[in-house]
């Protein structure tokens, strides 16, 4: 009996459509898009499943061909977007307007052609015949905020099965990353006592006390090695907020706190020399706790991964490491460690701009890559 054939996906047209869904997080409504790509999937034979995240919010995994004899390849991409920002954009942010050989449009490069190219090559990467292992596709509510969907995700579904290699479609401008910084995101507060600010003596002012605590932060220090693909651990405090008028002495100062690990970094032991070293004047909470990504440059599927961008003139500038975060932090730990590369046609610097895009060409570019990645990867394995 011959095999039915996949219907045959119109790349550009699909990153339109999933442009259209306005998917800014928050409060995210990835549900009505995550079944939009479902369906597509499933119509091409997929077996296609949506957990909850929360109302309105779905994720999906989609899967086809697996075997117990050999884990699937995974592609993992996210539905939500940031917000448009406060400048006003120069084409509407949903309407995928072609221009100049560009798509323009809120998600275009982060990561919506990324995930259009996902879909188009699973669907040809599986016309009339399976690779071997099969492919899964994981895609995620959530991401902007901390990855929070894909640690909900791992935690509350038992369907995610193994994996033998995982791709990250988040804009890199289809030149492959093999690590990023891990990410620690922690809540400061410090509190005292209000009082008129002209009796101070009656008072206890917490911003002094919030000064000191940031003024040893900016001197921390990490006192690790140097890592060989994501260089030195960082920490910075980006907001902080506290007062309530001229002529009072405050009583409550909040302050956020961003390190970005690597490999050499143990997060238990940072944040307990961090909280020894800002005392008792500063309430630490954490709520976002994301390990670093790295795979080595001999592993196969890197090999592999290198030899099929290479026609990208990509060699001198391996191994390649990127600044943001991803869904990687949590996936390569759930699947054990397996090697994980992020790459996607989304161009990084375009990623949360105004009058965002992505070039028609990278996202045609990224399905033939991706492809071929499937197809390699299941004959060498």
């Amino acid at each position: 009996m011959k095999r039915k054939r996949n219907k045959r996906v119109d790349v550009i047209a699909l990153t339109r459509k999933l442009i259209s869904f306005n998917t800014i997080n928050p409060p995210g409504n990835e549900a009505a898009i995550a079944e939009f790509a479902g369906s597509l999937l499933s119509e091409n034979g997929f077996n296609v499943d949506y957990p909850v995240f929360d109302k309105n919010r779905l994720h999906m995994i989609a899967e086809k061909g697996l075997s117990k004899s050999l884990p699937p390849v995974v592609l993992s991409g996210h539905f939500d977007t940031v917000p448009l920002g406060a400048e006003g954009w120069s084409v509407d942010p949903f309407a995928g307007k072609i221009k100049g050989g560009r798509i323009f449009g809120r998600g275009s490069s982060d990561m919506k052609g990324g995930l259009a190219a996902m879909i188009s090559a699973a669907i040809e990467a599986t016309d009339g015949s399976v690779p071997e292992g099969g492919i899964r596709l994981v895609f995620t509510a959530c991401e902007e905020l901390g990855c929070r969907g894909a640690q909900q995700l791992v935690k509350s579904c038992r369907k995610l099965g193994r994996a033998s290699a995982i791709i990250i479609g988040e804009p890199t401008g289809n030149l492959p990353a093999i690590g990023h910084k891990g990410a620690i995101f922690l809540n400061a507060v410090t509190t005292g006592k209000t009082a008129h600010s002209s009796m101070p003596e009656l008072g206890v002012n917490a911003i002094y006390k919030a000064a000191r605590s940031i003024s040893k932060i900016e001197k921390f220090r990490f006192n690790t090695a140097k890592d060989p693909l994501l260089g030195f651990p960082t920490i910075n405090v980006g907001k902080i907020n506290g007062g309530m008028n001229i002529n009072s002495v405050p009583d409550r100062v909040d302050f956020t706190i961003d390190i970005r690990s690597t490999t050499k970094v143990d997060h238990s032991a940072v944040l307990r020399k961090l909280r020894r070293e800002l005392g008792d004047e500063t309430e630490i909470d954490k709520f976002v706790d994301l390990s670093p990504v790295h795979a080595s440059g001999k592993e196969p599927f890197v090999k592999l991964v290198y030899k099929v961008c290479a026609g990208e003139k990509i060699k001198a500038d391996l191994p390649r490491s990127l600044p943001y975060v991803t869904d990687g932090s949590v996936l390569q730990p759930l699947y054990g460690g397996v090697p994980t590369v992020i790459l996607g046609p989304g161009q990084p610097e375009m990623a949360h701009k105004i009058d965002e895009f992505c070039y028609i060409h990278k996202i045609k570019q990224a399905v033939a890559i991706y492809k071929r990645i499937i197809l390699n990867w299941a004959q060498k394995s």
